[in-house]
């Protein structure tokens, strides 16, 4: 998988390694697809770039071992060329003007986070190119009319807003009315996180919940004191936070060094911020909303049943304690385009656009079903809590592995 560093346009240290590698195995092959992809390879949104990358170069591979994909006769396989958009909205759309007219490249992998994917989604639909992105979940994405973008995971309001539906549903098995129940959230200030605190605001209007502090993350998501002093002091029932994994390693910490706790604690990010390795028995408790999780009883032909795909995946990053559910998604998004391509039997990116929009698939991450946006609504979210340092599925109740811990215990120091 070729990588070029936005600044310099050259390969640098693992990354060319890698890409050497990959090209070298994919020279023999007459027919390849490139696939092209603007991600986040430096800047702090570094982590989940190389999440989404890891996870799409362990598909391509996949795909690739197994004979890659017929079309009318001939075998391709997949390659990736990727470009560092520094975590930058304004460097994604300029790289993918240049993936498109300068590389002729025809088929897109998103970015990495729903402002990089806002800025992605207007340049494939001005030169009708197929995107299919893992990592862009802002449902505002899905309100544009975008007739090219097509997203595997299930988008921003749900992330955080179970934790608010099973905060009210615990107190109500403990004898407590939800409506006592007080909030304290702060969101960093990007469209997936605002995105993520509307579902909480509506779900606590549902359960008439009060919300006493609402704040914004600042810029560099570095330090949350301020808030988290606020929110020592009047004693929320339910802390809520979603900040990428720079605000899910600060909240933790921060939580920690104060003494901050509350009965439900819930956190995006947390296996991107391998919360548990940091922070130990601190990190114990908390809720962290994911898009897959190896338990989950999902199966298909390319890498088995979800709990596979992760053994397979971790055996081969050793680099990874758990499997970030950025990874998954970013493999599911291989197997949507391998999908598709057989289907469509045809390079034409008109016939691959409309077989995407007809996609019904069973993978390992969950079902992929598209609606006329462009948005997954087969697949659910689900929540787990990190129980003696391993993350485990403790809602919906239907997909649960674990019962809840609650209330949450304060945190070891």
């Amino acid at each position: 998988m070729k990588v070029i560093c936005s600044k310099t346009a050259r390969l640098t240290g693992a990354a060319a390694v890698a890409a050497a590698l990959a090209f070298s195995g994919q020279a023999a092959a007459q027919d390849t697809i490139t696939l092209g992809s603007a991600i986040s390879i430096t800047g702090k949104y570094s982590q989940e770039g190389k999440n989404a990358s890891d996870g799409y170069n362990f598909g391509v591979k996949r795909i690739n071992e197994m004979g890659g994909v017929k079309i009318n006769g001939k075998t391709y396989k997949f390659a990736i060329k990727y470009y560092d958009d520094e975590s930058t909205p304004a460097r994604t759309a300029q790289l993918l003007e240049r993936i498109i007219n300068q590389d002729g490249i025809k088929y897109i992998l998103g970015p990495y986070g729903s402002g990089p994917t806002k800025a992605a989604a207007p340049v494939t639909e001005k030169y009708k190119i197929p995107m299919v992105e893992a990592e862009g979940a802002s449902r505002s994405l899905f309100t544009q009319g975008y007739r090219y973008l097509f997203a595997a995971l299930s988008t921003s309001e749900q992330y955080l807003a179970p934790v608010i539906d099973l905060a009210a549903e615990l107190a109500q098995k403990h004898g407590k009315n939800p409506s006592d129940m007080k909030i304290g959230m702060a969101f960093e200030n990007d469209p997936f996180s605002l995105d993520v605190r509307d579902g909480v605001v509506d779900e606590a209007k549902k359960h008439n919940m009060k919300i006493v502090v609402d704040d914004k993350m600042p810029r560099d998501l570095s330090d949350i004191s301020a808030t988290l002093t606020k929110m020592k002091a009047l004693r929320p029932d339910i802390i809520v936070f979603s900040g990428h994994t720079k605000g899910a390693t600060t909240a933790t910490r921060q939580m920690k060094e104060l003494g901050v706790n509350a009965s439900v604690v819930g956190i995006t990010h947390c296996e991107s911020a391998k919360l548990t390795s940091q922070f130990g028995a601190a990190s114990e408790g908390i809720l962290c909303p994911t898009q897959w999780a190896e338990t989950l009883k999902y199966k298909d032909d390319v890498f088995g049943t979800a709990m596979d795909y992760n053994k397979a995946f971790l055996a081969a990053h050793s680099e990874y304690k758990n499997v970030p559910y950025q990874v998954a998604q970013a493999s599911a998004v291989i197997e949507i385009w391998a999908d598709a391509f057989r289907r469509a039997q045809s390079l034409d990116t008109e016939k691959l656009r409309d077989a995407l929009a007809a996609t019904d698939l069973q993978t390992f991450y969950g079902n992929i079903k598209f609606s006329k946006a462009g948005n997954n609504i087969a697949k659910p979210m689900v929540l787990r809590q990190i129980q003696d340092g391993k993350y485990v599925v403790v809602a919906p109740t239907k997909y649960a592995s674990e019962p809840v811990v609650y209330p949450r215990p304060a945190p070891k120091q």
